[in-house]
């Protein structure tokens, strides 16, 4: 049984400064590497072990690459002037029906970097003025900041990367 809390019942106040930015953006840059440390020399059926029936290390990790698009379009969402951001999948379809336990380790990690890489690229051209900008995230019901969608990103890196631990260490 995992010792970090659901995501889900996850509670964030969103109310660091702006200044956090360039911070945010150098973290969500350096998650493949984190990301790759954590899995480097793991053998391939620890990567793939399913303990009851939850999802894989490898999985997790499959799930952060499939999660690129959502965090990119919720950045698109802020340059677009809409005043909700996109939903999210809460089911994690995509993750459930991508059979990432089938593909190279690999393969995975390698396009999650340049998927990383596209957004942090993204995020970096973007206006000083759309960083303050205040969308509603559906989920959380709450207003969010350019500032807090990418300190919500790196969270939930975080929380995964602590899974994909937990999972390869025995925890």
């Amino acid at each position: 049984m995992s010792a970090l809390p659901r995501w889900f019942d996850r509670q964030f106040e969103f109310d660091f400064p702006l200044e956090q930015f360039p911070n945010l953006c150098v973290r969500l840059q350096g998650t493949p590497a984190r990301l790759e440390e954590i899995v480097r020399g793991a053998a391939p059926v620890a990567l793939v072990r399913k303990p009851d029936g939850k999802w894989s290390a490898q999985e997790h990790a499959g799930h952060l690459l499939d999660l690129e698009s959502l965090w990119k379009q919720r950045v698109d969402d802020f340059l677009s002037g809409r005043d909700t951001l996109t939903a999210a999948d809460l089911s994690n379809r995509k993750t459930d029906e991508a059979r990432h336990n089938e593909r190279p380790i690999d393969h995975i990690l390698a396009s999650f970097r340049a998927q990383r890489s596209q957004l942090v690229d993204h995020v970096q051209s973007v206006e000083p003025a759309s960083v303050s900008r205040t969308m509603l995230h559906p989920r959380l019901k709450k207003p969010m900041r350019l500032v807090d969608h990418l300190y919500f990103a790196a969270e939930h890196d975080d929380h995964h990367l602590a899974r994909i631990w937990e999972l390869l260490h025995g925890k």
